[in-house]
């Protein structure tokens, strides 16, 4: 079938936006691996929707493929979890030709309605909701706010906007270390690096503020936050998640033991993008017993929430999440879990137990004395 001249130009116009390193493409050998991990691929069963299958619609862009909505459904329903990655025996990493892939398009205003609704809404607000209130309005003593700190609390946009109490508690402790807040916090610009547009804008407000306050450490409570400060901000600073932070002082923290038994949620910015799978689960078992999920650590399935995919596919987004409940041991309490979207993600596909974040376990184990 031959093409239209606009495909045509279209597809010459792709071409030369895709800045995508030729050799990561052809480290994939189509062996299929990833087919067996692909949290998408198990819902939607199409070539195309799998990692082999976006490495081979990213090689075909950037030889002069027209894009169209299948490509963008492609490319736009990987959560980018990393599993593939984990699992490839070559050395592939796809999630970084996805989001390159992305990139490219999104340059020359190719993309899908999700995609530029969630942009405007960022670029506007500062926070991935749009919301237009107080950042800090969950804080209740604005004297928090100090001219100068080494260290500062990145709370990110769910916390803030969504899970205030979350962001109080979590304060509530780290301030007992010496622990500050950013007086103008915006979006850490993660997601709008995963889903192909520009966070350079935000990155520089942040930037600004770490840098007048002298900021040695920042500290996160957020996957996606912590993944956006280690990997797109410059290395000026140390970045900490909220259970290294916590796992690093527990004789401080004076825990006492609770009688009940949870299981463990890995989320992907945190454990498979960011190594970070001890700490949690220390911080846990000093408070109560902990039985494993059966996929877990580098194994763990994702919640489905990354990515962009909760936003633009929300019905995949939930399916993906009810296959990650499908893990869950029996008899546990609480499902735990240290990043805000996965947490929202399970709960809002029917979890049918508790789903917490770690703070809220730590808190309920803080004796008051």
């Amino acid at each position: 079938m031959r093409m239209s001249e606009g495909r045509r130009e279209a597809g010459i116009r792709a071409k030369d936006e895709m800045k995508i390193d030729s050799r990561s493409i052809e480290l994939c050998v189509r062996c299929g691996t990833c087919r067996s991990v692909c949290p998408a691929f198990e819902v939607l069963g199409w070539e195309s929707r799998n990692t082999r299958g976006r490495i081979m619609v990213a090689k075909a862009l950037r030889e002069g493929l027209a894009p169209d909505t299948n490509v963008l459904d492609s490319l736009n329903t990987c959560t980018t979890c990393g599993i593939c990655t984990a699992k490839c025996p070559a050395g592939a990493n796809p999630p970084m030709i996805v989001q390159s892939a992305r990139k490219g398009l999104v340059s020359q205003g190719i993309m899908t309605e999700a995609q530029a609704g969630f942009r405007e809404k960022v670029n506007e607000s500062g926070n991935t909701f749009g919301e237009l209130g107080d950042r800090l309005g969950w804080l209740s003593d604005p004297g928090a706010i100090k001219e100068k700190a080494d260290s500062v609390y990145f709370v990110g946009c769910l916390d803030s906007y969504r899970y205030p109490e979350v962001a109080a508690k979590t304060f509530e402790i780290l301030r007992r270390f010496g622990v500050a807040l950013l007086p103008d916090e915006q979006c850490c610009g993660s997601p709008l690096i995963r889903t192909g547009s520009d966070a350079g804008e935000l990155i520089d407000k942040n930037l600004r503020q770490i840098r007048d306050m002298g900021v040695k450490t920042v500290i996160t409570g957020c996957a996606g936050c912590l993944s956006a400060l280690k990997k797109d901000y410059p290395p000026e600073f140390d970045v900490v998640s909220v259970p290294e932070f916590l796992a690093d002082r527990l004789p401080e923290l004076k825990l006492k033991r609770l009688d009940i038994t949870v299981t463990y949620h890995d989320p992907c910015h945190l454990g498979r993008h960011g190594g970070i799978y001890d700490p949690p689960r220390e911080v846990i078992r000093a408070i109560c017993d902990l039985v494993e999920m059966k996929a877990n650590r580098e194994n763990a399935r994702c919640c489905g929430g990354g990515g962009g995919v909760r936003a633009g596919y929300p019905d995949l987004s939930l399916d993906i999440a009810r296959r990650r409940l499908q893990d869950v041991p029996d008899g546990v309490d609480a499902i735990v879990s240290c990043c805000p979207l996965c947490i929202r993600n399970l709960r809002d596909a029917g979890a049918g137990i508790e789903v917490i974040d770690l703070i809220d376990l730590v808190a309920r184990a803080i004796d008051p004395a």
